[in-house]
């Protein structure tokens, strides 16, 4: 039976922006169905449309049933008693979601007496029941807990027991995982998956992130120009896609595993949904389009069994992916030298030495230290020329502040050393940190934060120019080389950031970074903000300038597939530290520490069948008041040998604190731990 019901839905924003045409769907009780696409494509829109918070003057047409009840035309206070009751939402970012005032257990206790009509001391015991069940420890404790006392993971798992509160019928989940990283998200879809089971609920599921999609999703709806151009099992579509645009989403994926070749880009951007072109809206981004592609915008048709359907003239064509979209041998250029012995003898770009940075917690009312944060602590690795060190871990871990330690070129507040083209930056003044930087330059995530918005494409390219004294009878020949070398065209030269899509920007932020010609480039999650469709051309932009320009790259991700993808060394971090580093096939493929192997598992694979057979370690996330251990391993709270080691051995790893050890696999391949993978206790 059918929970949620659409039908020829369509949402027109003013003044004649169509983001979502006719999509029609059905979700079953404890079904869960994947709505995917790229940004723009009409996902979130048809979210809002199904929970009724379109902005006002929004043209809604279609139809929207919740166990045979229309939604469509529903006043805001008849909506209101049915979101949080029968229809539950969990939002993309769950700290802007959540009351900084108010315990989360009094939020929680309050959703289920607006509905329900329970005493407060009834309310308030279920929401403990709730933390519980979404695996909250000490939930009676932290329900007395406000939202900033919460990791990112924590604050969903609030997010989704206040979804599942009041019993729904029905759970739309926006983008549930996308500010998390990847062993953040794999404990919220678990969660979110265990919820949902629980209360039989339908879940709609809008993400952009197929592997989510692979694992967590019964079907799927592909979304495109604000249309539905496949649906059907998740397996079938992913296994047989049938429209064009799918196979490009499914070939533009980095792969954790390696399988398939090298990611392909689809070519293009989406088209404005105020100006839609003639005929199928992919047909100029299409690599198997005919004329007759042009005549008309194709139906949604049957390709398959079991409801599997597309919208394409030339299904027939889409039987082979490889005539649509040709995937790349995976072998990395020759240039891109991965031989840990060889690379010695390359002189080192970056070399950072037992790197420390501190941070005072929280003062007291008298301005006395509670504590004190190492999110840096004893940090060592080098870069050496030509070749990309990947830094990886989980949020919080130190990573960044790894990066922005390395471009304040400053002597580090609380010890260790950095040297940068063999300078010890602790000996600069401003003169030579001034020259010197011009050979250190950076990509920042967001691209559009990191452009000036006043400032034309032109100027910003010519901005470090002036600043380094670059001739001025030369700035502009010099703007256009930037822009041929990241495959922007002249014209981009004078439009202003927002006149850009998302890749476009990012090659401008690059185009930027390579205006001085660097030695060192430091990539801050270059691609995070992207879709996967632009992700993939932007890798190879990367690596194809790193090749015919020499440069060295410090690659600082949580994605570990997207680093598998572009980087010969990885180094992991966990709590301010390196806890492995080495050549990235040794470690993707025979990890030593298990905090590296539980952040592999966790890494989703999109292909439904190997996703969902996987056996993962699971780590559980340390609340942020948990006690801090300073003695020992600090890693031990977390780990799954840990916890498996006899009693007497594990007295090692609560009194000594591990050091950087050899491991298996080569040269340059260090971990800190007591007992590494593959090693007897």
């Amino acid at each position: 039976m059918n929970v949620l019901e659409v039908r020829d839905l369509s949402v027109t924003y003013r003044p004649d922006v169509r983001a979502v045409r006719g999509v029609s769907f059905a979700v079953g009780r404890g079904e869960v169905l994947g709505v995917v696409g790229e940004s723009g494509s009409g996902k979130t829109a048809i979210a809002l449309a199904v929970l009724g918070l379109l902005p006002e003057r929004t043209r809604v047409t279609g139809s929207v049933r919740l166990r045979d009840r229309e939604l469509l035309g529903l006043s805001d206070g008849e909506m209101s008693r049915i979101r949080g009751k029968d229809l539950a939402m969990v939002f993309q970012d769950p700290l802007s979601s959540l009351t900084p005032v108010h315990s989360v257990g009094d939020q929680i206790a309050e959703t289920i007496r607006i509905h329900s009509g329970a005493t407060r001391a009834a309310a308030r015991a279920r929401a403990v029941e709730l933390l519980d069940l979404v695996g909250i420890p000490n939930a009676s404790r932290r329900a007395r807990a406000h939202p900033h006392e919460f990791s990112g993971g924590m604050r969903q798992r609030v997010m989704i027991a206040m979804a599942v509160a009041n019993d729904p019928v029905a759970i739309v989940a926006d983008e549930p995982t996308t500010a998390l990283d990847v062993t953040l998200q794999a404990q919220v879809l678990d969660v979110l998956r265990t919820a949902g089971e629980a209360s039989g609920a339908a879940i709609l599921v809008i993400t952009h992130d197929l592997g989510v999609v692979a694992g967590f999703a019964d079907r799927m709806l592909v979304m495109y120009a604000g249309r539905a151009v496949e649906t059907g099992p998740v397996e079938d579509v992913y296994r047989r896609p049938r429209m064009p645009y799918t196979v490009g989403l499914l070939r533009s994926l980095p792969r954790l595993d390696g399988v398939g070749g090298r990611p392909v880009p689809i070519d293009g951007a989406p088209p404005s949904l105020g100006a839609l072109p003639p005929g199928c809206p992919f047909t100029p981004r299409c690599p198997i389009a005919v004329t007759a592609c042009e005549d008309g915008e194709p139906p949604l048709l049957p390709v398959g069994r079991s409801g599997h359907a597309a919208a394409c003239i030339n299904t027939p064509a889409t039987r082979d992916p490889d005539a649509v979209f040709p995937m790349a041998s995976a072998e990395r250029s020759p240039s891109a030298d991965r031989d840990m012995g060889a690379r010695t003898s390359r002189p080192a770009v970056l070399d950072v030495s037992d790197l420390r940075r501190f941070h005072v917690e929280r003062r007291g009312l008298l301005g006395r230290t509670s504590g004190t944060l190492r999110a840096v602590d004893g940090v060592t690795f080098d870069v050496r020329a030509g070749e990309t060190l990947g830094l990886v871990g989980e949020s919080g871990c130190g990573k960044t502040t790894v990066l922005m330690e390395v471009l304040a070129m400053t002597r580090p507040r609380n010890g260790g050393r950095i040297e940068i083209l063999g300078h010890d930056t602790a000996g600069l003044n401003a003169a030579r940190r001034k020259a010197l930087r011009r050979n250190v330059q950076v990509v920042f995530q967001d691209p559009f934060s990191s452009l000036d918005p006043r400032m034309r494409v032109s100027a910003i390219l010519a901005e470090p120019l002036r600043t380094h004294g670059f001739p001025e009878e030369h700035i502009s020949e010099r703007v256009k080389e930037l822009l041929d070398l990241v495959g922007l065209e002249p014209a981009h030269a004078g439009r202003h950031p927002y006149g850009l899509s998302g890749g476009q920007r990012q090659r401008v932020g690059i185009a930027r970074a390579l205006a001085l010609e660097p030695s060192l480039v430091l990539l801050d999650e270059p691609v995070a903000a992207l879709d996967v469709s632009v992700q993939a051309g932007i890798i190879d932009l990367l690596e194809e300038l790193r090749t015919r320009l020499g440069l060295a790259y410090l690659f600082v991700a949580h994605d570990l597939a997207v680093v598998r993808r572009v980087a010969d060394r990885v180094a992991v971090m966990h709590r301010g530290r390196i806890v492995e580093i080495g050549g990235v096939e040794q470690i993707y493929d025979d990890p030593a520490h298990p905090y590296t192997r539980a952040l592999l598992d966790a890494v989703p694979i999109p292909d439904p069948v190997l996703e969902r057979r996987r056996a993962r370690v699971r780590l559980p996330d340390v609340p942020p008041d948990a006690p801090r251990l300073e003695g020992g391993c600090r890693f031990r709270q977390r780990c799954p040998r840990f916890l498996a080691l006899p009693e007497q051995t594990r007295a090692r790893c609560e009194r000594d604190d591990p050091v950087p050890r050899s491991a298996a696999g080569g040269p340059g391949r260090l971990v800190t731990c007591h007992f590494p993978l593959g090693a007897s206790a």
